[in-house]
């Protein structure tokens, strides 16, 4: 895939006069470059070089561009902080590679905005202004191979090609076993990102110290009223969450390297101690209720205290894994010797709780907009709890929703009859019988039908585990690396199979900028010659692109071409 070269300039070795110039795959090699150079000064300990690295890339051109393009492109983009400040236009954005300067930076205070948990409490969230975002975003390109480089093998919150169902994994390899562990610390930090020590923090973060004490010490602004910053990292910061994994790193390695200290290595293979964490939560196996109350409980109580966080009592409990416990969404319990990893009644609950409330908001809704409201909701939560024992959960839901819909359709139609409403909202569809469909019309002028997402007939998928040594900044580790991205991409698209086509055909690439696509940065199809101008659905007229490429091709009106060879 290319474009012709005045659509996106081509980068030399000076930096590029205007924004649609930067060559964006040329600027991601180069600091891809650097990246890989940090990683190998932190595996030889060399800290003056790291110290060095990261002061050079936090200067150089292509790594500010990167952390402009990564804020004006993200989700947040449209959020402004306390200066109400946004970079929205091409000249806005190239000012501001300009304005990413160490020297004289101080950080504007953060606009405290909530939004509420699923235990309808309030979550606070500190916003940035634009210019601290980028700052933020440029300084975690130098943070973060050093992050990757010392953190713990089974921590997988926030972390590149890491997830959720990768923690999950590893709790089946800790517990599924016979002879596995049988006790399990299900452990929570209380008010995890509000206590952290700030002096903790600045004297063991490897990062530019006064830019960090700065960020820690900017203060909120909630409800037009200044508030100082004396402990704790802001939610909803760019570099918080590799904050958040910097402060409990070595809680694996640290508790595993106390017990062998003290017991010897032999013994702790006897103790089957494994811990597995996400972000701010974990849970740590054994093989006695004793060693987890006696000496793991008091060692970890010990860690944290030293970062100025502790347990809280409530939520913190030693479990038999026959009485199960929940984690991330997900319940894992032994029947009778198996181990089945569940849907937690929780996660259910909420769930559902989620569904009812957008069908009853949704009375004055056509069917076909009530669909395309639940259809992602739907297939989200589904493809997250694919990987587990979901399928009777996801009959049930299925149920209970076909009555909420019911009673949507006769709130809609009160004085029609059952018979009348069946007829009308719902189909049988080759051989599916009662399924809530709606007619719409097709790009060729013949009608068809938009059907509800079928929780039932999601296909339950055992997840593939990436191995705890992966590094994504170490050459060593690339074409495993590849190989993994590519399967999970393709593995995400299973239901376009024209995607996975586009996908393999462009090698991952986007069609405009050349840069890999992947989960995080997601991915648009592209028609070359829009299907308004009489453009097909072949195959040979459409692409890939970022979502923030595609509009670009619109909004700039670039032509994308396609190489006759593929």
């Amino acid at each position: 895939m290319r474009v012709t070269d005045h659509q996106i300039g081509s980068a030399s070795s000076h930096a590029p006069l205007e924004w649609s110039a930067i060559n964006w795959r040329l600027v991601q090699e180069n600091v891809r470059a650097m990246q890989i150079r940090l990683t190998k000064a932190t595996q030889e300990g060399n800290w003056r070089k790291v110290k060095a690295l990261q002061r050079w890339l936090t200067r150089s051109f292509c790594a500010k561009a990167l952390a402009v393009k990564r804020v004006t492109e993200n989700q947040g983009k449209r959020t402004a902080g306390v200066d109400r400040e946004l970079w929205e236009t091409p000249q806005q954005k190239f000012a501001a590679v300009a304005r990413l300067k160490t020297r004289g930076y101080r950080p504007r205070a953060l606009r405290r905005v909530y939004i509420p948990k699923s235990n309808g409490k309030m979550r606070p969230l500190g916003i940035p202004c634009m210019i601290d975002r980028a700052q933020q975003a440029l300084h975690l390109l130098g943070l973060d191979p050093v992050l990757e480089s010392v953190s713990d093998p089974n921590s997988y919150g926030f972390r590149k090609n890491r997830s959720t169902a990768d923690a999950m994994s590893q709790i089946f390899v800790r517990l599924s076993q016979k002879a596995s562990a049988q006790w399990v610390l299900d452990a929570d930090i209380e008010g995890f990102f509000d206590n952290i020590n700030h002096d903790w923090m600045l004297g063991h973060v490897r990062m530019d110290r006064s830019v960090l004490r700065k960020w820690l010490k900017c203060g909120v602004v909630d409800r037009a009223h200044m508030l100082a910053t004396t402990a704790g990292t802001p939610q909803g910061g760019i570099i918080s969450p590799a904050a958040a994994n910097w402060t409990l790193n070595g809680l694996e390695t640290g508790l595993i390297k106390h017990l062998g200290a003290k017991w010897g290595p032999a013994k702790v293979q006897k103790l089957k101690v494994g811990v597995i964490r996400y972000a701010d939560d974990f849970v740590i196996t054994g093989a006695s209720k004793e060693l987890l109350e006696n000496e793991v409980r008091p060692w970890v109580e010990a860690f944290l205290a030293e970062r100025g966080l502790r347990l809280a009592l409530a939520k913190t409990k030693v479990v038999h894994i026959d009485e199960g416990f929940d984690f991330l969404g997900w319940n894992f319990r032994k029947y009778s010797g198996t181990l089945l990893i569940k849907p937690s009644k929780k996660n259910v609950k909420t769930f559902y709780e989620k569904l009812r409330t957008v069908i009853g908001s949704s009375i004055s809704e056509t069917q076909e907009d009530l669909i395309t409201l639940l259809n992602p909701m739907l297939r989200g939560w589904a493809q997250y709890h694919s990987p587990v024992v979901a399928k009777e959960t996801f009959s049930r839901i299925d149920t209970l929703l076909y009555w909420r819909l019911v009673r949507w359709a006769k709130r809609r139609h009160p004085n029609k009859s059952t018979e009348w409403i069946r007829w009308k909202y719902w189909r049988s569809i080759g051989d599916r019988a009662w399924v809530f469909a709606a007619g719409v019309s097709r790009k060729d002028g013949s009608r068809g039908w938009m059907e509800l997402y079928s929780l039932s007939s999601t296909p339950i998928e055992r997840h593939k585990k990436i191995k705890g040594a992966y590094h994504p900044y170490d050459p060593n580790w690339e074409m495993y690396g590849e190989l993994l991205q590519q399967e999970r991409m393709l593995n995400k698209m299973r239901y376009r199979t024209e995607w996975v086509k586009l996908y393999v055909s462009q090698r991952g690439m986007c069609a405009l900028c050349g840069c890999a696509m992947d989960m995080d940065t997601g991915w648009h199809d592209h028609h070359i010659v829009h299907r308004v101008d009489g453009g097909s659905d072949v195959l040979g007229n459409r692409v890939l692109l970022h979502p923030n490429c595609h509009t670009q091709v619109h909004s700039l009106k670039l032509k994308v071409v396609k190489p006759a060879s593929e």
